[in-house]
């Protein structure tokens, strides 16, 4: 009897393979007593693997698709920086030399010593940052006991075709796998935002994550089925089904052949509506990614990169020739810069300030409040977006504004800025747009207040759904709550492009939200005319765009717009995408 089990689709595409459990968790150092003659050539063997280590993680960065966020290879830099830490190359083996143990065991007791001093920390995202510890000392360790030595079998053999099920996997486990020719992917943990589901999505990797009792009920070698669009796994199907699948496949290998032909085509709607296209950055090794499939501009560049894996903090030059170095690259296609964004779950040593750690630091010092609390951070980077708005089309993006105090004082500063640049003769866009991100509830309900004093609005959708339903969209175990078809979140998506038109000026919308074609129709019908997404999802959405009427999208969203139930409200949302 065919078995089915349901998880969140992050990555679509249809898989069909032999399952494989991979056993991250088994692991087991034991303990013996070395002569002390081998002591150095123990200590020699743990350094040794920890160098093999970081060559593997070396490679694996060096494989990451150039639309993937910048995030992704900065956590493998994190990883590569904590192989280099004392901590960990150096403590392991003065436990080798002093307790005459073998390496393994030495490498576990360090590992287990950090992750004490991790576990007792009061701040919820320091703690987390064990697991990291975890993938660090794992990679090491499965060196220095062969654990991924099969006799007879390279990795390329036994990964090939088959469906990966595991608890969860890191980004480098990921990229590591796809080389090695996975079929597609099964997690037990994880939600659609995460790193390894982004990365998933970036690669093409068909993937369902938050499949529970996964490894429970999918036997090793079994054949399974993996839909990584509705996040359904199949196991022990039937022919015919196995034959639904295998034409679902060719359909999909068609439908990815014609969306190529849009990359030069205008995203219009039937009724001759002109929708702009834009895409998401985060390097400037993003932007080609940008020209190839042809969005009209960058509706979202974040900056946070500049402040990653350092100390200090970049100074105004820096800050210039980076987005130059953007600006050139583009050829005249516009740009929007957010100012940085960091905080909550983006938190960087370079941009951390002192003072005890926030214990909820999603509703705390982050993104336009630490700029403003911190104008060491803010002045050299808005500085160097006016002088390079001489250069091109440039706009200002502010995020996270929760009231109009907050943005006076940035219009403010911006406006003494201008002064300053006049005043010395330095070349700046006089009209430079300054818009600002509607992520925080209560800047959606008083939109029409922001309208006033913003030149664009952009939705981030990510943040804007968290914010409203209370629900944090990293913690896999309460995401299921987060829902972008919530009656309030829709209700704030419509006011905001709503108090965006009535003052005439551009509502994008920035999120995920935006690149997914699932809303396409829904945004349309309230209103959107800006979307602003990662390059890989543009040519879907433009087909959808290039298929749709807006007049007739229009009546049937303001029916939802009245629904109250949520199941009343999903079925109307796929009517529209009939």
């Amino acid at each position: 009897m065919t078995l089915e089990l349901n998880g969140i689709g992050v990555s679509r595409g249809i898989a069909i393979g032999k399952a494989y459990h991979l056993q991250r968790r088994s692991l087991e150092a034991v303990e013996y007593c070395l002569p002390k003659y081998k002591i150095d050539d123990e200590v020699a063997r743990f350094r040794a693997a920890v160098n093999s280590a970081k060559r593997q993680l070396r490679g694996i960065r060096d494989q990451i698709p150039e639309d993937a966020p910048s995030d992704i290879a900065a956590f493998i830099d994190t990883h590569l920086l904590m192989m280099d830490d004392a901590a960990l190359s150096k403590a392991p083996a003065k436990l080798i030399q002093e307790r005459r143990i073998n390496a393994e065991w030495a490498l576990q007791m360090q590992r287990d010593s950090l992750v004490r001093v991790f576990d007792e920390m009061d701040d919820p995202y320091l703690r987390t940052r064990k697991d990291d510890v975890d993938h660090v000392v794992n990679r090491i360790q499965r060196l220095l006991l062969d654990a991924d030595h099969h006799e007879g079998e390279t990795p390329e053999k036994r990964f090939k075709g088959r469906i990966i099920v595991a608890d969860d996997l890191t980004p480098a486990d990921t990229v590591l796998m796809q080389n090695q020719g996975i079929a597609g992917f099964i997690t037990e943990f994880g939600g659609p935002l995460s790193h390894t589901a982004i990365l998933a999505r970036s690669l093409g990797i068909p993937a369902a994550v938050g499949v529970r009792n996964a490894r429970r009920y999918l036997r090793d070698n079994e054949q399974l089925i993996l839909d990584g669009q509705h996040g359904i796994v199949l196991a022990d199907a039937t022919p015919k089904i196995i034959r639904y699948y295998r034409e679902g496949q060719s359909e999909e290998k068609r439908y990815q052949q014609e969306l190529q032909k849009l990359k030069w085509r205008s995203a219009i709607t039937l009724d001759g509506v002109a929708i702009k296209l834009m895409a998401n950055i985060e390097l400037a090794e993003d932007t080609r990614a940008v020209r190839t499939v042809g969005a009209e501009g960058v509706g979202l560049y974040r900056t946070e990169f500049i402040y990653m894996n350092r100390t200090d903090l970049p100074d105004e030059e820096e800050h210039f020739e980076t987005y130059r170095n953007v600006l050139k690259t583009l050829r005249g296609t516009p740009i929007t810069i957010r100012t940085l964004d960091l905080g909550s779950d983006k938190q960087v040593d370079s941009g951390r300030v002192s003072g005890p750690l926030p214990t909820n630091p999603a509703l705390g010092l982050r993104a336009i409040r630490l700029c403003l609390r911190d104008p060491s951070l803010f002045l050299p980077q808005l500085r160097a977006i006016l002088r390079v708005s001489a250069l091109g089309p440039v706009r200002i993006m502010i995020p996270m504004l929760s009231s109009t105090q907050e943005l006076f004082q940035v219009l403010q500063i911006i406006a003494d800025l201008k002064r300053e640049f006049r005043e010395s003769g330095i070349k700046f866009d006089a009209n430079i747009p300054v818009g600002g991100m509607i992520e925080v509830p209560a800047a959606a309900i008083c939109a029409h207040i922001f309208a006033k004093h913003l030149d664009f609005f952009s939705i981030g959708t990510n943040d804007l759904i968290q914010y409203t339903l209370a629900v944090d969209r990293v913690d896999d175990t309460v995401n299921y709550l987060y829902d972008p078809l919530h009656p309030s979140v829709l209700q704030l998506i419509a006011t905001t492009i709503k108090a965006g038109r009535k003052a005439g000026i551009p509502v994008a919308m920035c999120g995920e939200m935006a690149g997914d074609p699932r809303y396409t129709r829904l945004l349309l019908g309230m209103g959107l005319c800006e979307f602003s997404m990662h390059s890989s999802s543009l040519l879907e959405v433009k087909r959808i765009i290039n298929n749709s009427e807006i007049n007739a999208l229009s009546h049937a969203v303001k029916r939802i717009l009245r629904t109250t139930h949520h199941s009343e409200i999903a079925s109307l949302v796929d009517r529209l995408n009939v």
